[in-house]
């Protein structure tokens, strides 16, 4: 019996969008409304539904190639790679965990950082990637936002945080757990300079990185309908007891509560950005 068939018999149903960030091959069918199209339209569409608006995940490379004018950006601080200070292991040691993390998703970490122009505005953009270990944030993430910050301040420039992330990375324990202070306190440098800060909460932005850094923007945005929250909502439910109201922790419901400024479509996400950053300068 072939392997298709056998899925099929025994119910199993995975959609390549729910295996993969950006798809890859040449059909996409949307884990939303279930349409399919060609990876191609897809992309041009920035990787958003036609149908039902959906926003597919995408990583760092798609932001970049999205946002900086004609993909053109230098990448900052490539060469930071994590490591294993505490010797920690679940499943399988930490140290393994990262190099297969590394050669699936050909990332060093859970961030990359790049600076360029956003229809000839200067902006530096340091995004994070699911693909990598759940786009925890460990020390990488860490020490990339505190030097994109010095960077910032040394060449007057603003900055945006583009976050998608599972929370902390629990491998680095205390380690990961610092950079939730770390970049806090960075950022009151790059206030003090007086330099924008943007934080863009993708879907999911949750845990310590909500707690830090994503919550903390002159302008907090969100993409439609991400996912954005603390803990999670059995967590949440199974502490306080009651139900939750429907949308809890959806970008929508946080914009109607006042805990963020805007919900921009990432269609529009590269225009929107560019009057934004024209507005700072005034």
């Amino acid at each position: 019996m072939s392997s298709w068939f056998k899925r099929i018999k025994q119910g199993i149903q995975t959609s390549t969008s729910e295996k993969k960030e950006a798809p890859d091959g040449l059909w996409h069918k949307c884990p939303n409304c279930k349409k399919t199209s060609t990876v191609k339209d897809l992309k041009e569409h920035y990787y958003v539904c036609d149908k039902c608006n959906y926003h597919n995940r995408i990583n760092s490379a798609e932001y970049f190639e999205i946002l900086f004018d004609n993909n053109q950006f230098e990448e900052l601080f490539e060469n930071i790679y994590p490591k294993d200070f505490l010797g920690f292991k679940d499943l399988k040691p930490y140290g393994a965990r990262l190099v297969d993390a590394q050669k699936k998703s050909g990332l060093k970490d859970a961030m990359r950082v790049g600076v360029g122009k956003v229809l000839g505005n200067d902006l530096v953009i340091a995004c994070m990637d699911f693909a990598f270990i759940g786009g925890s944030m460990g020390s990488v993430v860490g020490e990339k936002i505190a030097r994109s910050i010095d960077y910032c301040i040394a060449n007057k420039m603003p900055l945006m945080i583009i976050s998608k992330s599972g929370g902390a990375r629990m491998m680095e324990s205390a380690f990961s757990l610092m950079q939730m202070a770390k970049t806090s306190a960075k950022l009151t440098q790059l206030a003090e300079a007086k330099l924008p800060y943007i934080s863009l909460m993708t879907d999911p932005t949750t845990g310590g990185v909500t707690a830090s850094f994503a919550m903390l923007g002159d302008l907090n945005i969100a993409e439609p309908k991400a996912l954005i929250g603390f803990a999670g909502p059995r967590v949440i439910k199974e502490t306080i007891k009651k139900d939750l109201p429907e949308g809890f922790q959806s970008a929508e419901f946080l914009l109607e509560h006042g805990f963020l400024d805007l919900i921009i479509d990432r269609k529009e996400m590269k225009q929107r950005l560019a009057v934004l950053l024209e507005l700072f300068k005034h």
